[in-house]
C-alpha cells in the first residue's frame, strides 16, 4: 500500500527559535531524521510507495532525499574508486513530493495528493514525527477484519498531569493522574480507505472530520497499543529519543533485526 505521511507543518514546539529553520520532520534521531526513521519503519512491513505532503521546509526535505547518501548508514566496498554498497536503505523506494501548502490542514493536505494514489482502495498514512514499533501487518489484518473505512492506533494518555474532581461548592473530591483514565489517545498509524475522503470537506481535518463521522457510522477501527509508541512533538521528545538511539533502545527501529 502507499504510505501518506504530513511533512508540511511549522513545528514550532520542536524549535530553538526564530533562526532554526529546520522543519520538524528533519530534526535528527541519531544519524538521520524523524522522516528517515518513520519511512524505514514501512519499508521493513514492505511498504516502499510515499507520499510526502509537504509544507514548511519543502526544500530541506527534498534536498535529503535528492543528495541522499548511502554510505553514510550502509556497509560498502571501495574498488577501483568506485562504490560498491553491500546494503541499501532507499533504493526501492518510490517518494513523491507534493506541495501541499503552508497553512494547510492535515485533512486538507490529504485532499491534495489523492491523485497520487492512483485510485487505490486502501492505503497507509502517518505523522512525520511520531515512532513507534506497533506490529502493522497485525493491524491492518484486524482492520479488514472489523471491516473498517479508517482506523488508528489507540495509545494510552501520554500526559503527566492530573484530573481533578471539583464539588459544586469548590471542594476537591478526587484526583486521578490522566494516564490512569480509562481512555485512549490517537496515535497515528492510520489504515484509510478512499472512503475516508467522502466526509473530508475543503479545509477539513482528517481525524476531527473524517474520522469523527466514520466512527458515527461505526466504521473507525482502533488499534489498541501499549507498546512503544513516541511522539517527537517538542525539543525535549527529539533528544529523548535522540538519546535513546545513541544508548542502543531503539526499539521502532524494527528494520534492524534484518542485520543483527
Amino acid at each position: 500500500m502507499k504510505v501518506v505521511l504530513f511533512c508540511g507543518g511549522y513545528g514550532m514546539r520542536m524549535r530553538n527559535g526564530e533562526g532554526d529553520l529546520i522543519p520538524k520532520p528533519m530534526q535528527m534521531v541519531g544519524p538521520r531524521p524523524l522522516l528517515w526513521h518513520v519511512m524505514r519503519y514501512y519499508a521493513y512491513y514492505g511498504h516502499t510507495e510515499f507520499v510526502l505532503c509537504l509544507g514548511y521546509g519543502a526544500a530541506r526535505i527534498k534536498e535529503f532525499f535528492t543528495t541522499y547518501c548511502e554510505t553514510e548508514s550502509n556497509d560498502f566496498v571501495l574498488r577501483d574508486g568506485k562504490i560498491e554498497l553491500l546494503s541499501s536503505d532507499i533504493s526501492n523506494w518510490t517518494i513523491t513530493f507534493v506541495d501541499t501548502g503552508l497553512e494547510t490542514p492535515i485533512g486538507e493536505r490529504l485532499r491534495r495528493v489523492r491523485p497520487f494514489l492512483d485510485g487505490d482502495e486502501y492505503f497507509l498514512a502517518n505523522y512525520a514525527d511520531v515512532l513507534s514499533d506497533v506490529p502493522l501487518d497485525a493491524m491492518i489484518k484486524e482492520f479488514h477484519d472489523f471491516g473498517a473505512a479508517a482506523s488508528m492506533i489507540v495509545v494510552p494518555p501520554q500526559s503527566s498531569f492530573h484530573v481533578v474532581d471539583v464539588a459544586q461548592g469548590g471542594g476537591i473530591t478526587g484526583i486521578t493522574p490522566v494516564s490512569e483514565l480509562p481512555l485512549g489517545e490517537n496515535g497515528g498509524y492510520f489504515i484509510l480507505s478512499q472512503e475516508v475522503f467522502d466526509h473530508l470537506p475543503e479545509n477539513g481535518d482528517l481525524v476531527a472530520d473524517a474520522c469523527a463521522a466514520l466512527a458515527e457510522q461505526g466504521k473507525l477501527y482502533g488499534y489498541r497499543y501499549d507498546g512503544f509508541w513516541k511522539p517527537a512533538d517538542t525539543f525535549k521528545e527529539r533528544a529523548e529519543l535522540d538519546a535513546a538511539y545513541h544508548d542502543g533502545s531503539r526499539p521502532w527501529a524494527v528494520w534492524e533485526s534484518l542485520t543483527a
